[in-house]
C-alpha cells in the first residue's frame, strides 16, 4: 500500500509556518514528509527561500515523521558538505531520511558565480558526486580530482546506517540513467502514461527500492478558488526543460509566466473543490506503482487543506 505524505516548499512558505504545518500533518494523519532545497523562490509571487538542511534538524526533532529531500550536489553545495549533512541528520534521527540527488537549477545554482554547465556536464558532475557521497557515508577517506574536486576527505560522524540516496528524474531517459546507481526514483506527477513510462523505463533497466512521486495539487472549497491559487503561485512553473532548468532569477520566472493563463496551469497541478476527484487521482499514482506519494498543496496556507485530506482523503485511501 502506498504511503501518503506532505511536501514542505521552502520556496512559498516561512519555515517556522512549514514546521507548524508538518506537525498538523502529522496529527492529521499524514505518513510522511519531504523538503525542497533552494536558494530563491520560482517566482516573486511566492516570496520564500529557508535553508532546508537546518530547518529538517528541526522538523525531524518535532515530527515522527520520515523525511526526504530533494538536493543538487556539485555547485551550491560541495558532495563533502552534502554528505556531512546527512550523515549528521541519519546519526540523530536514525532510519528516517531519504535524500534525492538531482542535476539543479541555474535558478538556485547561479549564486556560486561559477558557469552554468550545460545538461550533459551536469550529469557527469552528479555522477561524481554520487560515488563521493557514498564513499564518505561509508566511511572511507575520498580524495578525487574531476568535475568536482575533494582532498583527503573523511566524515567523522557517521549514522549506523547511511541515508538512502533516490535519483530525481522527469523524463524517462534520466529514470534509466539513475536505475544505474539510485536506491530509488521520485519524479512528479504527469499524465498517467508518461509517469508509466518512467516507473517502466527504471524498473527495466534494473533500477531497485522505492518509487515516490510529488504531486502538485491545489484544493480550496469552489473550483474557482482553487485554480486562483494555482495560478497565482505556481504559473512560473509549467515550464518544461531546459527553460525551469536555465532560467536564473524570480524575476526571469515572473516575466515568461506573464501569459500563463490559469487553464494552462491544469496542466502541471491536480485542480479541483472535490475531494473525491483529488482521492482518485492519488488512488491511480498508487496503482501506477509508486511507493511514496507526497502531496504538495501549492497554496501558501497549508492548514485548511491539511485537515481536509487528512480528515476525508487519507482514510478514504489507506482503507
Amino acid at each position: 500500500m502506498a504511503v501518503y505524505g506532505i511536501h514542505a516548499s521552502h520556496e512559498q512558505i516561512h519555515p517556522s509556518r512549514l514546521l507548524d504545518a508538518v506537525r498538523r500533518a502529522e496529527q492529521a494523519g499524514f505518513a510522511a514528509a519531504m523538503s525542497s532545497d533552494h536558494f530563491a523562490p520560482w517566482t516573486t509571487a511566492q516570496g520564500h527561500s529557508g535553508f532546508a538542511w537546518s530547518w529538517l534538524g528541526a522538523a525531524l526533532q518535532a515530527t515522527s515523521l520520515p523525511f526526504g529531500v530533494v538536493t543538487a550536489p556539485g555547485q551550491r553545495y560541495h558532495p563533502a558538505i552534502s554528505a556531512q549533512a546527512m550523515a549528521t541528520l541519519a546519526a540523530m534521527y536514525p532510519d528516517r531520511l531519504w535524500v534525492a540527488l538531482g542535476t539543479g537549477e541555474a535558478s538556485n545554482e547561479h549564486i556560486t558565480g561559477d558557469g552554468w554547465p550545460r545538461k550533459q556536464v551536469r550529469t557527469a558532475r552528479l555522477r561524481e558526486c554520487v560515488d563521493i557521497i557514498r564513499a564518505l557515508l561509508n566511511g572511507e577517506e575520498v580524495s578525487h580530482d574531476g568535475l568536482v574536486t575533494v582532498d583527503r576527505a573523511r566524515l567523522w560522524t557517521l549514522p549506523e546506517t547511511p541515508p538512502a540516496l533516490y535519483g530525481a528524474a522527469v523524463s524517462p531517459e534520466t529514470a534509466r540513467w539513475c536505475a544505474e546507481w539510485a536506491d530509488g526514483l521520485i519524479t512528479v506527477n504527469a499524465p498517467a502514461d508518461r509517469l508509466r513510462q518512467m516507473v517502466d523505463a527504471y524498473r527495466d533497466a534494473g533500477g531497485r527500492g522505492p518509487l515516490a512521486l510529488q504531486v502538485h495539487l491545489s484544493w480550496a472549497p469552489t473550483d474557482d478558488e482553487a485554480l486562483a491559487i494555482a495560478h497565482e503561485q505556481w504559473r512560473g512553473n509549467v515550464f518544461s526543460p531546459p527553460v525551469c532548468w536555465d532560467l536564473e532569477l524570480p524575476a526571469h520566472f515572473d516575466e515568461v509566466a506573464r501569459f500563463i493563463t490559469p487553464d494552462d496551469v491544469r496542466g502541471v497541478v491536480n485542480v479541483s473543490a472535490d475531494l473525491a476527484q483529488h482521492a482518485a487521482w492519488l488512488r491511480e499514482y498508487a496503482e501506477l506503482g509508486f511507493d511514496l506519494i507526497q502531496l504538495h498543496h501549492v497554496g501558501q496556507e497549508q492548514d485548511a487543506f491539511i485537515d481536509a485530506f487528512g480528515g476525508k482523503v487519507l482514510g478514504e485511501l489507506c482503507d
